[in-house]
């Protein structure tokens, strides 16, 4: 690994990453922000479509925060880097910033696209190995990311200490942004997207033994047609799963809606980290 930058910021220090990853075969980067003195543990957070590993560090405000907690967090970039594969940069939603976080098995895409792997396996490894994170580690996200932060979290329950997440794609197989990419990552079987599905896994019986945190803003253009935040509501209540959904009026889908609440989703990963219930 090397440091790309580094920035003081709120006794502590921000700073830009790159590293060769086994699992995409590309460089990959991601940034951290690291409090000074003992840490209480680590967050990943994921962010949405189109990001970068620094849309998050620049605008959600968060180092406040993080700092009073001594909690860090590490922000991954959201798809492999470099590569011309089909499609892969001819739209925004689809490719290039937006791995979705599943490992393609689509031709191609299967070789680099292997977000789920990175996440849960190389930067996770990376988190215990170089910052001393084993067993501390809880995983958020805004939109895209979000949905990864509830798949990853549902499937990985025992690693990650705690959910949570700003305006997700809860239902991915019910969304257009959704199956435009299984369609394109996890080919035509749809019977095989179900394993990429927050909903769906929570019917299939997977559960997170802390409760889970989203905010999803009542002004999102966004919601109807392709959060559909409601599926999961109904979803985790069937499936006995605590949850904690906050509809904020007049919210949109933007950082300013993060960086209203992201005090509140610091606080449950912090509390999750103490052992509160």
């Amino acid at each position: 690994m090397k440091v790309l930058k580094s920035h003081k910021c709120l006794d502590g220090m921000v700073q830009y990453w790159q590293h060769d990853s086994i699992e995409t075969k590309t460089p990959m980067k991601f940034s951290t922000f690291i409090p000074d003195g003992n840490l209480n543990g680590c967050l990943i957070w994921l962010s949405g479509l189109t990001c970068t590993d620094e849309n998050f560090m620049t605008k959600a405000g968060a180092q406040k925060f993080l700092s009073a907690s001594k909690l860090m967090v590490v922000c991954p970039d959201t798809s492999p880097r470099g590569l011309n594969l089909p499609q892969e940069h001819e739209s925004w939603d689809f490719g290039s910033g937006a791995g979705f976080y599943v490992d393609a098995t689509t031709p191609g895409y299967k070789d680099h696209y292997r977000m789920e792997s990175y996440i849960t396996r190389e930067l996770y490894g990376i988190l215990e190995s170089q910052f001393s994170m084993k067993g501390r580690i809880s995983i958020s996200g805004h939109s895209m990311g979000g949905h990864g932060a509830l798949v990853l979290g549902l499937k990985h329950p025992t690693k990650f200490k705690s959910i949570s997440a700003f305006s997700p794609i809860v239902n991915p197989i019910q969304s257009p942004w959704g199956r435009k990419a299984f369609t394109g990552y996890l080919g035509e079987n749809e019977s095989s997207w179900n394993a990429s599905d927050a909903c769906e896994l929570l019917k299939a019986g997977h559960k997170h033994p802390f409760p889970i945190l989203i905010h999803q803003g009542s002004a999102d253009e966004f919601l109807e047609k392709q959060l559909l935040t409601n599926h999961f509501v109904e979803a985790a209540k069937l499936a006995g799963q605590k949850a904690d959904v906050k509809f904020s009026e007049g919210y949109d889908h933007s950082y300013y809606f993060i960086s209203t609440f992201i005090e509140d989703h610091i606080s449950h990963h912090l509390n999750a980290q103490r052992g509160s219930q």
